[in-house]
Protein backbone atom coordinates (compact mmCIF):
# COMPACT_ATOMS: atom_id res chain seq x y z
CA UNK A 1 0.00 0.00 0.00
CA UNK A 2 3.03 2.30 -0.09
CA UNK A 3 4.76 3.79 -3.12
CA UNK A 4 7.61 6.19 -3.89
CA UNK A 5 6.80 9.89 -3.91
CA UNK A 6 8.70 13.17 -3.87
CA UNK A 7 7.32 15.03 -0.85
CA UNK A 8 7.77 18.76 -0.30
CA UNK A 9 7.85 20.07 3.27
CA UNK A 10 8.20 23.59 4.66
CA UNK A 11 10.17 24.60 7.76
CA UNK A 12 11.14 28.14 8.79
CA UNK A 13 10.23 29.51 5.36
CA UNK A 14 12.48 26.96 3.61
CA UNK A 15 11.18 24.26 1.27
CA UNK A 16 12.78 20.81 1.31
CA UNK A 17 12.01 17.75 -0.83
CA UNK A 18 12.81 14.07 -0.34
CA UNK A 19 11.78 10.76 -1.86
CA UNK A 20 9.63 8.92 0.68
CA UNK A 21 7.47 5.82 0.99
CA UNK A 22 3.97 7.30 0.83
CA UNK A 23 0.88 5.38 1.95
CA UNK A 24 -2.04 5.18 -0.47
CA UNK A 25 -4.46 5.97 2.37
CA UNK A 26 -2.87 9.43 2.62
CA UNK A 27 -3.80 10.40 -0.93
CA UNK A 28 -6.37 13.18 -1.18
CA UNK A 29 -10.02 12.62 -2.14
CA UNK A 30 -10.96 11.83 -5.72
CA UNK A 31 -13.03 9.36 -7.71
CA UNK A 32 -10.20 8.02 -9.89
CA UNK A 33 -6.94 6.43 -8.72
CA UNK A 34 -4.18 6.30 -11.32
CA UNK A 35 -1.07 4.16 -11.46
CA UNK A 36 1.33 6.87 -12.62
CA UNK A 37 3.96 5.90 -15.18
CA UNK A 38 5.46 9.26 -16.12
CA UNK A 39 5.48 12.89 -15.03
CA UNK A 40 7.53 15.85 -16.21
CA UNK A 41 9.40 18.89 -14.92
CA UNK A 42 7.89 22.19 -16.05
CA UNK A 43 9.04 25.68 -15.05
CA UNK A 44 6.20 25.82 -12.51
CA UNK A 45 7.32 22.47 -11.06
CA UNK A 46 10.86 23.81 -10.74
CA UNK A 47 9.54 26.78 -8.78
CA UNK A 48 7.54 24.47 -6.50
CA UNK A 49 10.38 22.06 -5.81
CA UNK A 50 12.90 24.81 -5.06
CA UNK A 51 10.49 26.91 -3.00
CA UNK A 52 10.68 29.86 -5.38
CA UNK A 53 7.41 31.77 -5.47
CA UNK A 54 4.22 30.59 -3.82
CA UNK A 55 3.35 27.68 -6.10
CA UNK A 56 2.73 25.15 -3.31
CA UNK A 57 -0.12 26.38 -1.13
CA UNK A 58 -0.16 23.65 1.53
CA UNK A 59 2.46 21.38 3.07
CA UNK A 60 3.41 18.59 3.08
CA UNK A 61 2.54 18.05 -0.58
CA UNK A 62 3.60 15.95 -3.53
CA UNK A 63 4.52 18.42 -6.33
CA UNK A 64 4.06 17.82 -10.05
CA UNK A 65 1.43 19.55 -12.17
CA UNK A 66 1.30 16.69 -14.72
CA UNK A 67 1.06 12.94 -14.83
CA UNK A 68 0.19 10.13 -17.23
CA UNK A 69 -0.66 6.56 -16.40
CA UNK A 70 -3.33 3.87 -16.21
CA UNK A 71 -6.55 3.94 -14.20
CA UNK A 72 -6.29 1.59 -11.22
CA UNK A 73 -9.71 2.27 -9.67
CA UNK A 74 -12.63 4.49 -10.64
CA UNK A 75 -16.12 5.43 -9.49
CA UNK A 76 -16.34 8.10 -12.21
CA UNK A 77 -18.62 7.15 -15.12
CA UNK A 78 -16.19 8.46 -17.70
CA UNK A 79 -13.23 6.27 -16.76
CA UNK A 80 -12.71 2.54 -16.34
CA UNK A 81 -9.88 0.45 -14.96
CA UNK A 82 -7.19 0.16 -17.62
CA UNK A 83 -7.87 3.49 -19.33
CA UNK A 84 -4.74 5.46 -20.23
CA UNK A 85 -5.15 8.98 -18.87
CA UNK A 86 -3.29 12.23 -18.33
CA UNK A 87 -3.77 15.30 -16.17
CA UNK A 88 -2.47 18.84 -16.64
CA UNK A 89 -2.82 21.63 -14.10
CA UNK A 90 -5.98 22.06 -12.05
CA UNK A 91 -4.78 21.98 -8.41
CA UNK A 92 -2.10 19.34 -8.92
CA UNK A 93 1.18 20.13 -7.19
CA UNK A 94 -0.30 23.26 -5.61
CA UNK A 95 -3.00 22.23 -3.16
CA UNK A 96 -3.60 18.64 -4.27
CA UNK A 97 -0.99 15.86 -4.36
CA UNK A 98 0.53 15.87 -7.83
CA UNK A 99 2.41 13.79 -10.34
CA UNK A 100 5.79 13.18 -8.69
CA UNK A 101 4.57 9.89 -7.23
CA UNK A 102 3.81 6.36 -8.35
CA UNK A 103 0.09 6.87 -7.67
CA UNK A 104 -2.39 9.74 -7.84
CA UNK A 105 -6.02 10.11 -6.80
CA UNK A 106 -7.96 12.94 -8.46
CA UNK A 107 -11.36 14.07 -9.65
CA UNK A 108 -12.32 12.43 -12.91
CA UNK A 109 -13.06 15.80 -14.49
CA UNK A 110 -9.36 16.62 -14.18
CA UNK A 111 -8.45 13.74 -16.51
CA UNK A 112 -8.57 13.19 -20.23
CA UNK A 113 -7.91 9.99 -22.14
CA UNK A 114 -4.58 9.90 -23.92
CA UNK A 115 -4.94 10.02 -27.73
CA UNK A 116 -4.12 6.66 -29.28
CA UNK A 117 -1.12 8.03 -31.18
CA UNK A 118 0.70 8.83 -27.92
CA UNK A 119 2.25 6.56 -25.31
CA UNK A 120 2.07 7.63 -21.66
CA UNK A 121 5.70 8.72 -22.04
CA UNK A 122 4.84 10.80 -25.13
CA UNK A 123 2.03 12.46 -23.18
CA UNK A 124 4.53 13.66 -20.58
CA UNK A 125 7.16 14.57 -23.16
CA UNK A 126 4.44 17.01 -24.21
CA UNK A 127 3.11 17.75 -20.72
CA UNK A 128 1.78 21.12 -19.63
CA UNK A 129 4.52 22.90 -21.59
CA UNK A 130 3.58 21.32 -24.91
CA UNK A 131 -0.14 21.56 -24.22
CA UNK A 132 0.36 25.27 -23.46
CA UNK A 133 2.26 25.67 -26.72
CA UNK A 134 -0.72 24.16 -28.56
CA UNK A 135 -3.12 26.52 -26.77
CA UNK A 136 -0.91 29.37 -27.98
CA UNK A 137 -1.00 28.14 -31.57
CA UNK A 138 -4.80 27.92 -31.33
CA UNK A 139 -4.87 31.55 -30.13
CA UNK A 140 -2.85 32.63 -33.18
CA UNK A 141 -5.22 30.74 -35.45
CA UNK A 142 -8.26 32.22 -33.69
CA UNK A 143 -6.82 35.66 -34.42
CA UNK A 144 -6.55 34.86 -38.11
CA UNK A 145 -2.77 34.42 -38.21
CA UNK A 146 -2.07 32.04 -41.09
CA UNK A 147 1.37 31.18 -42.52
CA UNK A 148 0.72 33.64 -45.34
CA UNK A 149 0.47 36.53 -42.86
CA UNK A 150 4.19 36.37 -42.04
CA UNK A 151 6.79 35.19 -39.56
CA UNK A 152 6.02 33.93 -36.05
CA UNK A 153 8.44 34.68 -33.21
CA UNK A 154 8.93 32.19 -30.37
CA UNK A 155 10.73 33.51 -27.28
CA UNK A 156 12.40 31.17 -24.82
CA UNK A 157 12.67 28.80 -27.75
CA UNK A 158 15.04 26.36 -26.05
CA UNK A 159 12.61 25.76 -23.20
CA UNK A 160 9.95 23.08 -23.06
CA UNK A 161 7.02 25.12 -24.34
CA UNK A 162 9.21 27.01 -26.80
CA UNK A 163 10.65 23.84 -28.29
CA UNK A 164 7.21 22.31 -28.85
CA UNK A 165 5.90 25.61 -30.24
CA UNK A 166 8.71 25.72 -32.81
CA UNK A 167 7.99 22.12 -33.84
CA UNK A 168 4.24 22.71 -34.11
CA UNK A 169 4.47 25.97 -36.03
CA UNK A 170 6.96 24.62 -38.54
CA UNK A 171 4.79 21.53 -39.15
CA UNK A 172 1.85 23.85 -39.83
CA UNK A 173 3.83 25.78 -42.44
CA UNK A 174 4.81 28.90 -40.54
CA UNK A 175 8.22 30.54 -40.88
CA UNK A 176 9.54 30.54 -37.32
CA UNK A 177 11.97 32.98 -35.72
CA UNK A 178 13.43 31.51 -32.52
CA UNK A 179 14.73 33.79 -29.78
CA UNK A 180 17.31 32.23 -27.45
CA UNK A 181 20.10 33.18 -25.10
CA UNK A 182 22.03 30.07 -26.10
CA UNK A 183 23.31 30.49 -29.67
CA UNK A 184 25.14 27.17 -29.33
CA UNK A 185 21.70 25.53 -29.56
CA UNK A 186 21.08 26.85 -33.08
CA UNK A 187 21.38 23.41 -34.66
CA UNK A 188 18.81 22.04 -32.20
CA UNK A 189 16.34 24.82 -33.03
CA UNK A 190 16.89 24.48 -36.77
CA UNK A 191 16.21 20.73 -36.45
CA UNK A 192 12.87 21.53 -34.79
CA UNK A 193 11.97 23.79 -37.70
CA UNK A 194 13.19 27.30 -36.87
CA UNK A 195 14.24 29.27 -39.95
CA UNK A 196 15.94 32.15 -38.16
CA UNK A 197 17.65 32.46 -34.76
CA UNK A 198 17.93 35.76 -32.89
CA UNK A 199 19.70 36.62 -29.64
CA UNK A 200 17.30 37.20 -26.77
CA UNK A 201 19.35 40.25 -25.73
CA UNK A 202 17.88 42.11 -28.69
CA UNK A 203 14.52 41.91 -26.92
CA UNK A 204 15.31 41.81 -23.20
CA UNK A 205 16.34 45.43 -22.57
CA UNK A 206 13.98 48.45 -22.33
CA UNK A 207 12.96 49.48 -25.84
CA UNK A 208 10.81 51.89 -27.79
CA UNK A 209 7.04 51.92 -27.22
CA UNK A 210 6.59 51.06 -30.90
CA UNK A 211 9.19 49.94 -33.46
CA UNK A 212 9.52 48.64 -37.00
CA UNK A 213 7.12 45.78 -37.81
CA UNK A 214 8.85 42.38 -37.89
CA UNK A 215 6.47 39.45 -37.19
CA UNK A 216 2.81 38.66 -37.75
CA UNK A 217 2.52 36.91 -34.42
CA UNK A 218 4.47 35.59 -31.48
CA UNK A 219 4.42 33.05 -28.66
CA UNK A 220 6.05 34.48 -25.55
CA UNK A 221 7.15 32.63 -22.42
CA UNK A 222 9.29 35.43 -20.98
CA UNK A 223 7.20 38.49 -20.13
CA UNK A 224 8.51 41.86 -18.87
CA UNK A 225 10.67 43.90 -21.30
CA UNK A 226 10.84 41.00 -23.75
CA UNK A 227 7.07 40.89 -24.17
CA UNK A 228 6.94 44.69 -24.43
CA UNK A 229 9.48 44.64 -27.27
CA UNK A 230 7.69 41.76 -28.97
CA UNK A 231 4.46 43.77 -28.97
CA UNK A 232 6.25 46.88 -30.24
CA UNK A 233 7.52 44.96 -33.30
CA UNK A 234 4.33 43.05 -34.13
CA UNK A 235 2.72 43.81 -37.48
CA UNK A 236 -0.70 45.37 -38.04
CA UNK A 237 -3.49 43.13 -36.71
CA UNK A 238 -0.95 40.69 -35.34
CA UNK A 239 -1.50 38.37 -32.36
CA UNK A 240 0.85 37.69 -29.45
CA UNK A 241 0.08 34.69 -27.21
CA UNK A 242 1.69 35.08 -23.78
CA UNK A 243 1.91 32.62 -20.92
CA UNK A 244 5.30 33.01 -19.22
CA UNK A 245 7.12 35.21 -16.75
CA UNK A 246 10.72 33.98 -16.88
CA UNK A 247 11.98 37.58 -17.05
CA UNK A 248 9.35 39.02 -14.74
CA UNK A 249 5.65 39.55 -14.05
CA UNK A 250 5.69 43.19 -15.13
CA UNK A 251 4.76 44.48 -18.57
CA UNK A 252 6.51 47.84 -19.21
CA UNK A 253 4.73 48.42 -22.53
CA UNK A 254 2.64 51.21 -24.04
CA UNK A 255 -0.79 51.36 -25.64
CA UNK A 256 0.67 52.22 -29.05
CA UNK A 257 0.83 48.67 -30.53
CA UNK A 258 -2.81 48.16 -29.55
CA UNK A 259 -4.30 51.41 -30.83
CA UNK A 260 -2.01 52.09 -33.82
CA UNK A 261 -1.57 48.53 -35.10
CA UNK A 262 -4.63 46.77 -33.66
CA UNK A 263 -2.36 44.16 -32.06
CA UNK A 264 -4.03 41.51 -29.88
CA UNK A 265 -2.38 40.25 -26.70
CA UNK A 266 -3.86 36.84 -25.90
CA UNK A 267 -3.28 35.49 -22.40
CA UNK A 268 -2.88 31.70 -22.24
CA UNK A 269 -4.04 29.79 -19.16
CA UNK A 270 -3.39 26.05 -19.10
CA UNK A 271 -4.30 25.40 -15.46
CA UNK A 272 -8.07 25.91 -15.45
CA UNK A 273 -8.87 25.63 -19.15
CA UNK A 274 -12.30 24.04 -19.78
CA UNK A 275 -12.40 20.38 -20.73
CA UNK A 276 -13.57 21.17 -24.27
CA UNK A 277 -10.51 23.37 -24.83
CA UNK A 278 -8.19 20.70 -23.42
CA UNK A 279 -9.67 18.05 -25.69
CA UNK A 280 -9.25 20.32 -28.71
CA UNK A 281 -5.62 21.02 -27.83
CA UNK A 282 -4.74 17.36 -27.33
CA UNK A 283 -6.59 16.38 -30.50
CA UNK A 284 -4.54 18.93 -32.44
CA UNK A 285 -1.32 17.76 -30.78
CA UNK A 286 -2.12 14.23 -31.93
CA UNK A 287 -2.55 15.52 -35.47
CA UNK A 288 0.09 18.23 -35.75
CA UNK A 289 3.05 17.30 -33.55
CA UNK A 290 5.93 15.45 -35.19
CA UNK A 291 6.87 12.64 -32.79
CA UNK A 292 10.41 12.49 -34.16
CA UNK A 293 10.87 16.16 -33.30
CA UNK A 294 9.30 15.57 -29.89
CA UNK A 295 11.88 12.86 -29.25
CA UNK A 296 14.68 15.34 -30.02
CA UNK A 297 13.41 17.64 -27.29
CA UNK A 298 13.19 15.00 -24.55
CA UNK A 299 15.44 13.63 -21.83
CA UNK A 300 14.39 11.13 -19.14
CA UNK A 301 15.28 11.10 -15.45
CA UNK A 302 14.38 9.10 -12.33
CA UNK A 303 12.30 10.64 -9.54
CA UNK A 304 15.33 11.24 -7.33
CA UNK A 305 16.83 13.61 -9.93
CA UNK A 306 13.88 16.02 -9.96
CA UNK A 307 15.36 18.52 -7.43
CA UNK A 308 18.63 18.76 -9.40
CA UNK A 309 16.83 19.25 -12.70
CA UNK A 310 14.50 21.81 -11.12
CA UNK A 311 17.45 24.01 -10.19
CA UNK A 312 18.86 23.70 -13.71
CA UNK A 313 15.49 24.62 -15.24
CA UNK A 314 15.39 27.86 -13.24
CA UNK A 315 18.98 28.60 -14.23
CA UNK A 316 18.08 28.25 -17.91
CA UNK A 317 20.39 25.27 -18.41
CA UNK A 318 17.82 22.74 -19.64
CA UNK A 319 16.64 22.57 -23.22
CA UNK A 320 13.38 20.98 -24.28
CA UNK A 321 11.40 18.60 -22.13
CA UNK A 322 12.33 16.44 -19.12
CA UNK A 323 10.29 13.30 -18.50
CA UNK A 324 10.25 11.70 -15.04
CA UNK A 325 10.08 7.89 -15.18
CA UNK A 326 7.98 6.58 -12.29
CA UNK A 327 7.80 2.96 -13.38
CA UNK A 328 9.05 0.50 -10.75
Amino acid sequence: MTFKALLATRTDDATATSVVDFHEDHLMPGDVTVSVEYSTVNYKDAMAVTGRGAVVRKFPLIPGIDFAGVVQASSHPGFAVGDRVLANGWELGQSHHGGFARKARVKGEWLIKIPDVFSTRDAMAIGTAGYTAMLSVLALEHGGITPERGDILVTGANGGAGSVAVALLSKLGYRVIASTGRPQEADYLHALGATEIIDRRTLSEPGKPIAAERWAGAIDSVGSHTLANVLAQTRYRGVVAAFGLAQGVDLPASMLPFILRNVTLAGIDSVNAPQQVRLQAWSRLARDLDLDKLARTTQEIPLADVPRIASEVLAGKIRGRTVVNLNP
